[in-house]
């Protein structure tokens, strides 16, 4: 279409070209240059070539613009010069690319004092980015050249955009080979040392978050191209020198030696987190793991640990006397201290230090009672479930690893441990099982007296499972089960009173479906006895008791008071909207949408309803009744039956308040009785299918009391199990949902009325 209309325009960017003095600012104004340059307007690629042209460009990206520009103008062509330079045209980066006095002048952004200009830094890392993608050789070559490269790049590494780039460097260089030389280049140069050396107390904040990350993707890119190339020949020289132990024992140095400083100490975490991650092996159906554990690919290198392990005293010195943090007003109460990224950082470390389980860390934690420590958090701040999912990880990584084998001493052969030592310090030294059962009471107790779930209940509702699924499942299922056993007695009780108790109730309402399961319909079936009083035999298999009448049926009256004028004026609202006629009885002359009083026939004059006794017949005609409205005049051609689907086996949903009366009724009234009723009654008969039975539901409307009662049901409900159903006719057009507070049937899930009768839910 829009080319059959010929509804495109033409550029104005070849008119004004044609001008011998056109300048560089006057083609960039033009709001189609970028399309044009992308689409290869060979005018304008020809024009932009120009080395004035090329050199206003880059000046452009490099140097800041004047003070006196408006402020919502003085970064438009600086964008404009960067979107022209990337929009991937050959000529221009051939032209950029091979041009070293352009090259010189893109880098000589570099040589600017810090802080960098953000936005210009986006534009020159940008730009500087597609070049090393398009012309790896050439860039990697000039870079090579500037013997003061690598220092500017660390002394702008506060920068994002110049961390950007660096990392650019790493993976957009696609010949294997010229790859391997700038990794070796840059390790010649100590780029790794250098961000290690940005990471102390001494440097700010931006610092130690961009050299850490710089530091975590090398780990991680270079240990992804470890596996994308497994015939590589040459290791990574950038990941060797930080897995180094000296590395690693600078990085500790620079957070301990010194200064607390939470900002450093978080960032030296975030590397060590990022060293001992492990990978998830690329094949199906592998034995599930605790949260947080993934079952590792490769060990962590022995060398990280031991640098690490000595220092296990001085994170755990953090864990109790973090840097310090002001008093933290929250709506839950005072928290002083917080508990600070700090120490939730150390706790996310002690997670994974567990997870490579060895045995000298492990003795450690043990001596220092680091875990017992982090239990005393979890139930201190019950609010902080990012503390709460790491606590969980640890018990969880500690019930379900194998014991870990003893270090391997020299002349000694390799024995593993029979027993976890982490089980048995977390039992006994811990006090765990106590620790749970007195958290869980008290909190049962806050709860009574009117107080709030506390934050972690879930998680250790979860911790309680692990105890439970590993003491029966798990590796260390003997020995779980021997310290269970070596409990005090009283405390032995309480536990197993706990897990067939509140423990499986909890459990039991965790698992509960959002469809109604047997616990539920028991439930119901159980509350509606109770109230109503029905004997067992009642609801007795009816296989055997065929012939079991369900006439306490009758004694359930649903009223409907409407006397309150907000009730009112939703009746007459609905009735108004819901009766209009949508035949037009073949006058013309009549608007079937002028609102227009609606007469009732006496019962008498209405035809009689006929249920049919097909089932497969009631079916078929869903579709027809569903496009019918809930009233019709009272013609005699007419059919008033109202078929209703009787396929809802369930029970009805949940509940719903019920602010109306209930008005008594007579339930046992004839049907001679129902016949001589006054106009001002107007009552509908229905008979309902089920199965080879039937059903008869009569539901009165009083216009002066403004009720409706349903009348009786005859017959019996024939059903292998109790399937008790309330079948509300899509006949009255009143907020039929508000029903009598006495009545325990506030079940509507399978209520068979239209939606909009549903209004006063």
């Amino acid at each position: 279409m829009f080319w059959k209309f010929d509804l495109h325009t033409t550029s104005h960017i070849d008119t004004l070209l044609e001008k011998e003095d056109v300048t560089l600012t006057e083609v960039m104004d033009e709001d189609d240059v970028l399309q044009e340059c992308k689409a290869q307007n060979h005018k304008l690629v020809d024009f932009l070539l120009r080395p004035q042209c090329m050199e206003d460009l880059v000046t452009f990206i490099t140097q800041e613009p004047s003070t006196d520009v408006e402020e919502k103008v003085k970064y438009k062509y600086p964008n404009i010069s960067c979107e022209l330079l990337t929009s991937d045209v050959s000529q221009i980066n051939d032209r950029l690319g091979e041009d070293e006095k352009l090259l010189m002048k893109l880098y000589s952004f570099l040589q600017n004092e810090p802080p960098l200009n953000p936005l210009l830094a986006s534009f020159f890392s940008k730009v500087l980015s597609i070049l090393i993608g398009r012309k790896p050789e050439q860039i990697v070559d000039f870079l090579r050249k500037q013997e003061d490269f690598v220092d500017l790049m660390i002394k702008h590494i506060g920068t994002s955009a110049i961390m950007d780039l660096l990392l650019r460097m790493l993976t957009c260089i696609e010949p294997q080979q010229l790859r391997q030389d700038v990794l070796n280049w840059l390790n010649e140069e100590k780029v790794i040392q250098r961000l290690v050396e940005m990471i102390q107390p001494s440097q700010d904040e931006d610092r130690h978050s961009n050299a850490s990350q710089s530091l975590c993707e090398i780990i991680r890119l270079s240990r992804d191209q470890m596996f994308q190339v497994q015939g590589s020949s040459e290791p990574d020289p950038l990941l060797s020198t930080l897995e180094k132990q000296e590395t690693v024992e600078q990085l500790l140095s620079n957070i301990f030696d010194k200064e607390k400083n939470e900002s450093a100490i978080v960032s030296v975490i975030q590397i060590l987190l990022t060293l001992f991650e492990t990978r998830r092996p690329a094949f199906e159906g592998h034995m599930e793991c605790p949260p947080g554990m993934s079952h590792p690919s490769f060990s962590v290198n022995h060398s990280i640990l031991e640098a690490v392990r000595p220092r296990l005293k001085d994170f755990h010195q953090l864990l109790l006397e973090p840097p310090k943090k002001n008093m933290m007003k929250t709506t839950w109460g005072v928290l002083d201290p917080p508990v600070g990224n700090t120490r939730l950082n150390v706790v996310r470390l002690v997670a994974s230090l567990l997870q490579s389980n060895t045995h000298s860390i492990n003795t450690e934690l043990i001596n220092l009672n680091t875990l017992g420590v982090i239990l005393d958090m979890y139930f201190k701040y019950i609010w902080n479930n990012f503390l709460h999912i790491q606590v969980e990880i640890c018990t969880a990584m500690i019930l379900a690893m194998p014991p870990a084998p003893i270090d391997i001493q020299p002349d000694t052969e390799a024995e593993h441990v029979k027993e976890s030592i982490l089980i048995k310090h977390l039992f006994q030294k811990c006090q765990f099982i106590q620790r749970i059962i007195d958290a869980w009471s008290s909190n049962e107790k806050e709860q009574a007296e009117g107080g709030r779930r506390r934050g972690y209940m879930g998680h250790l509702t979860r911790i309680a499972n692990s105890i439970v699924h590993n003491c029966d499942k798990g590796p260390n299922g003997p020995q779980i089960q021997q310290l269970i056993s070596e409990l005090p007695a009283e405390d032995r009780e309480k536990w197993e009173s706990f897990i067939s108790g509140q423990l499986a109730d909890t459990n039991k309402r965790n698992t509960v479906d959002l469809a109604f399961s047997d616990y539920q319909m028991q439930q119901m079936t159980s509350n509606f006895i109770e109230q109503f009083g029905f004997n067992d035999e009642e609801f007795a298999d009816q296989d055997d008791v065929v012939d079991i009448p369900f006439d306490r049926i009758s004694d359930i009256n649903f009223s409907l008071n409407t006397n309150e004028s907000a009730n009112i004026a939703l009746f007459e609202a609905r009735c108004k909207e819901k009766i209009q006629q949508f035949e037009d009885a073949g006058s013309d002359e009549d608007d079937i949408w002028d609102e227009k009083d609606v007469t009732f026939a006496p019962e008498a004059q209405r035809r009689p309803s006929s249920g049919s006794t097909d089932s497969e017949e009631s079916t078929d005609s869903e579709e027809e009744d569903v496009k019918r409205d809930q009233f019709e005049a009272s013609n005699p051609s007419n059919d008033d039956r109202m078929e209703v689907d009787t396929d809802c086996d369930g029970w009805l949903g949940t509940s719903v308040a019920s602010p109306a009366a209930s008005a008594p009724s007579d339930c046992g009234s004839s049907k001679a009785e129902e016949e001589a009723s006054s106009s001002e009654h107007r009552s509908i008969t229905e008979t309902v299918i089920n199965g080879s039975m039937k059903e008869t539901v009569s539901l009165t409307v009083d216009a002066k009391t403004e009720t409706a009662v349903f009348k009786r049901f005859e017959n019996h409900l024939h059903t292998k199990e109790l399937r008790f159903r309330l079948m509300v006719m899509r006949v009255v057009p009143v907020p039929l949902v508000v029903l009598c507070p006495s009545v325990p049937l506030l079940m509507l899930h399978h209520i068979v009325c239209l939606p909009e009768l549903i209004t006063a839910v």
